[in-house]
Order: structure tokens, then sequence, then C-alpha cells
């Protein structure tokens, strides 16, 4: 039997709850990990495994919704708060903490299900955004310190002799650094360099082309 690829953390200090939730979760396929206690879920050694973080909003050392701000200065699962006592001003600060759902107790198994699953979606998306960013970080670190010049120039849709001339460089040195950084970069055509550029946050701050202004941005009707 292959094991679960995907794990659930609950946090909560009632052990009733814990051992209901564990069997529930893992009932449907997925790994579940409890603990009573904050300090005990930050304490454990994480696999990297989509998940879920299911977080009561009253646990003895820190009050969940504080916790969940402390765990938003770094990467965390999705969570999917449970509480006894809910209330609108404490669903409302932890849906815009980017909580995924907030469930009153006693939970409906289909509702937390559905919550989890959810959350899981989330995590397995982010995730992958991270590990796209993650190779286009690896592949920008393999440019030279001139290609790195070169490349802003280059997305910022400026002819090779306007590039060159701002480097003072030949326009076949240019179109030669060019070349490598499509190839450095992995990118299919300039569009896709364009956008990979994008995605790294390389910075425009040359116009596109010469006599560029304002009026030539406004879209025909």
């Amino acid at each position: 039997m292959n094991p679960p690829e995907e794990i659930v953390f609950v946090v909560d200090d009632d052990a009733r709850v814990r051992e209901a939730l564990g069997e529930l979760l893992e009932s449907v396929g997925w790994r579940a990990e409890t603990f009573a206690a904050a300090a005990d879920y930050v304490a454990y050694a994480k696999p990297d495994l989509p998940a879920c973080l299911i977080l009561d909003v009253d646990l003895p050392d820190i009050n969940g919704l504080d916790f969940q701000k402390q765990l938003s200065c770094g990467v965390h699962p999705p969570i999917v708060f449970i509480t006894g006592h809910g209330d609108i001003p404490s669903s409302v600060r932890a849906i815009q903490g980017g909580a995924v759902d907030f469930l009153t107790k006693p939970v409906g198994d289909n509702d937390l299900i559905a919550a989890v699953r959810a959350a899981i979606d989330r995590d397995r998306i982010q995730r992958s955004a991270s590990a796209d960013l993650a190779d286009l970080v690896r592949r920008l670190a393999a440019l030279t310190p001139r290609e790195r010049e070169v490349l802003p120039l280059v997305v910022s849709g400026l002819l090779n002799k306007q590039a060159a001339a701002e480097l003072g460089i030949s326009e076949i040195t240019l179109e030669i650094h060019r070349s490598k950084i499509m190839h450095k970069m992995e990118a299919t055509s300039f569009a896709d360099l364009v956008r990979i550029a994008e995605k790294l946050q390389i910075p425009i701050t040359h116009s596109r082309r010469p006599g560029s202004s304002q009026e030539c941005t406004t879209r025909r009707p």
C-alpha cells in the first residue's frame, strides 16, 4: 500500500476532538498528525507534502488567530479553523488572514472534508508555483553579470542597436548576449522571455521604442 501523498495537521487541545478528526481524515486517505498545542506543531519536522492545518481558535499556549498571524511571516499550509465559540469578528479576521474556512464545532464531516480538500488543493498550487519560481531563479543565476545587464534592456523592447548603445557595446556583441540569455533562460520565444522576466520581477526601466509616449498606448475603440 502506497503511503499517503497528502498530510493534514490538527492542533486542538481536546484529545477527543484530535482522535475523532484523526480517524476521519485517515478514513479519507490523508495522513493525519495531531497536536495538543501550537508549540508541539511548530517543533514537528514536517514532510515535504501538500498539506492542510486544522487549527482550533482556543489553544492552551496561544490564540489560534494570533498563531495564524505568526505563521504568516513564513511558509505554512493553508489553514482551516475550527472553534466551539465562533463569532463574526473572529471569522472575518481568519478569512482576511488567508484561512480557507472557519467552522464551528461540532463540525460536520462533509463540511470539514470539503474545506480540507480545498486547502490541500490550494497548497498544491502554491507549491507548484514556488517550484516554478525557484527554477526560474536557478536559470537567472546562470547568467553572467553582463547578461544580467542585457536582460532588462531586451525585455523592455529596445532594439538591439539601442540596447547595445546603452551598454556601450557593438550590436553583434549584444546579439550574442541575447542569444545566450534565451538559451540559459530556456525561453522559447521573445514573448516567453518577457513572461519569465515578469515572474522574476526584472525591472523595466526603458521605453520600448524611440518616441514612445502615453498617446501611443491608447487603444482603439
